[in-house]
């Protein structure tokens, strides 16, 4: 299947990120195989199809809620010839978006400052190292993000 070009809405560019190009950030990002991510990935996905077609609501703290919603049957009117049309109840997913995802949308600026470095785009390759800064009296830590092995390292001196 072919990826839509990129479009522009507002005069931004914006184009379309599909499963693949995700699947692919993350298994760069944690090391893992490309296959066992795109099963993990699928395996989300499907439970989420899975829960909103028994009516569950999901929740994702500051991402959002994916709920079902009931449409009733009604009459509508079809504008060309003014005829009545019954249209048939249906189910409808809603989106509700959370905290975190409203400032992305709403204040880009905002939102990269509070999301740093945890942005699936801006995601370091597995085989970099990340220092986690300890607390005060404690080491500092160099974990490479792929394995398990961590290096003590000497906490620099204000001095």
């Amino acid at each position: 299947m072919a990826v839509p070009p990129p479009r522009t809405e507002n005069g931004v560019t914006v184009g379309t990120t599909t499963k693949k190009e995700l699947v692919d950030r993350i298994a760069d990002l944690t090391g893992m195989r490309r296959t066992d991510v795109r099963d993990i990935v699928q395996l989300f996905l499907d439970g989420m199809v899975e829960e909103l077609a028994d009516g569950n609501r999901l929740e994702f703290r500051d991402f959002g809620v994916f709920e079902v919603k009931h449409r009733a049957a009604r009459i509508a009117q079809n504008p060309k010839t003014l005829e009545p049309v019954p249209v048939p109840e249906r189910s409808a997913i809603r989106f509700k978006a959370g905290r975190l995802m409203k400032m992305a949308m709403e204040d880009p600026a905002a939102f990269e400052a509070s999301f740093g470095d945890r942005r699936l785009s801006k995601a370091v390759p597995a085989t970099a190292e990340v220092e986690v800064l300890g607390a005060a009296g404690r080491q500092a830590e160099v974990k490479p993000l792929a394995s398990s092995k961590k290096k003590q390292v000497q906490p620099k001196s204000n001095g």
